[in-house]
C-alpha cells in the first residue's frame, strides 16, 4: 500500500473524519474502553489515529497518550478534537505504523481503531506494537472485517474466499488507499504468531448509510453508482455479510467491526 496515497487521500479528507459519526461516536469506541479497563498511571499509544477520537476516548482514564498518524492534516484535527474537549494529555507525533518511532517497551496500552486495513504489513504493524508495549502490555484493536467462517457461517471455504475478495474490492473502490481487511480468525492468528495472547474478541455491527460512506472520500457519480450495483448485486454470501436493505427510501448496509483484546507476555 502507498503510503503517499494513504498521506494524499486522508489529508484531503481530514475534517470529515472529524465530524463521521462512526469514528467519532461509534459503539466500539465506548466499548473499547469498557473491556481494557484503563489506568490512570498507564501511557497509552493510539496508532492510525485519525481525529483523534480514540485518544480522547482514553485520555480521561490514564496519564499519557501519544495520539500517532501517518498523516499530519489528521494530527492537527487530532489536536483540535483534543484542545476542544479540554484534554490536557493528548500530544501528536506523525509516526508510520509499520515504523513506530518509539523506544522497546515505551506503553502500558496500544490501540488502533478503524485503520488496519489500510495498512501494508499486518505482521510488521503487529509486531511493532508488541515491540513498544511494556511486558504485559496491552493492545486493543477495532478494524472492519472480511466474511469468514466465525462472521458468515454456512458457506464453505471457497465461497468464504471469493466473498472477501469482493468485500475488498468493493471497499477498495470507494477508497483507493484501501489495503485488505482480514477475518477474524486471521487477525487471532495474527496476533497469536507475533506472540501476543488473545483475551478477548467480538464482532460488533455497524450500520452504514450507504449516500454519505460512498461519499466521504469523495467518490464520484459514476463511482457511486458502481458501488450500489455491487452492494445490491452481490454474490449470496457477501450479501448475507453486508445485509443491504432499503430504509426509509435509502440503502443501508452492515459492516461488521471486530473487537480484538490481547496483551504482551509479561516475562
Amino acid at each position: 500500500m502507498s503510503k503517499s496515497l494513504i498521506k494524499s487521500q486522508f489529508g484531503a479528507a481530514a475534517d470529515k473524519y472529524a465530524t463521521s459519526r462512526v469514528h467519532a461516536k461509534g459503539a466500539s469506541l465506548g466499548r473499547l474502553v469498557e473491556l481494557v479497563k484503563p489506568k490512570a498511571n498507564w501511557h497509552a499509544l493510539d496508532v492510525a489515529t485519525g481525529g483523534g477520537h480514540t485518544a480522547a476516548a482514553f485520555a480521561p482514564h490514564v496519564a499519557a497518550v501519544i495520539a500517532s498518524d501517518l498523516t499530519p492534516e489528521m494530527l492537527q484535527v487530532a489536536a483540535k478534537v483534543a484542545k476542544e474537549k479540554g484534554l490536557t494529555n493528548v500530544t501528536t507525533a506523525e509516526a508510520d505504523a509499520e515504523a513506530l518511532p518509539f523506544a522497546d517497551a515505551s506503553f502500558d496500552l496500544v490501540t488502533c481503531r478503524i485503520a488496519p486495513h489500510h495498512f501494508g504489513d499486518i505482521p510488521r504493524f503487529v509486531s511493532e506494537v508488541r515491540r513498544v508495549l511494556k511486558p504485559g502490555g496491552t493492545f486493543a484493536l477495532v478494524d472492519n472485517i472480511s466474511p469468514d467462517e466465525e462472521s458468515t457461517p454456512g458457506y464453505d471455504v471457497a465461497e468464504l474466499s471469493a466473498a472477501a475478495d469482493y468485500y475488498n474490492a468493493f471497499e477498495k473502490l470507494r477508497d483507493p488507499s484501501h489495503g485488505r481487511a482480514l477475518g477474524l480468525s486471521e487477525w487471532t492468528s495474527a496476533l497469536e504468531a507475533a506472540g501476543f495472547s488473545v483475551e478477548h474478541k467480538e464482532r460488533l455491527p455497524k450500520d452504514m448509510d450507504f449516500q454519505p460512506w460512498a461519499e466521504r472520500l469523495g467518490a464520484d457519480a459514476p463511482t457511486i453508482d458502481r458501488l450500489r450495483k455491487l452492494l445490491t448485486e452481490a454474490p449470496a454470501a457477501v450479501t448475507a455479510f453486508l445485509r443491504p436493505r432499503e430504509e426509509e427510501g435509502e440503502l443501508w448496509f452492515t459492516l461488521d467491526e471486530a473487537i480484538v483484546i490481547s496483551r504482551k507476555p509479561a516475562a
